[in-house]
């Protein structure tokens, strides 16, 4: 059984700020992998593929997930 692959996580520049106490977080160094995180749990890690990040970036971008309504 392997372990979970190495992840960088890093997150936007605007959750670097110390007074932002939780940020998500994205790493794309594992090929065909893209791991997502809230840095206040980094142990619980959600993985997809490339292509549906793709869709959901664009989803996002288009304003389909519009949580201020």
């Amino acid at each position: 059984m392997t372990g979970q692959p190495a992840y960088e996580f890093v997150s936007a520049a605007a959750c670097r700020d110390p007074k932002v106490d939780n940020c998500m977080e994205v790493a794309t160094n594992v090929p065909g992998v893209v791991a997502l995180r809230e840095s206040a749990a980094p142990g619980v890690v959600i993985e997809t593929t490339p292509e549906r990040w793709a869709t959901f970036v664009e989803a996002v971008r288009t304003g389909e997930y519009d949580l201020s309504a």
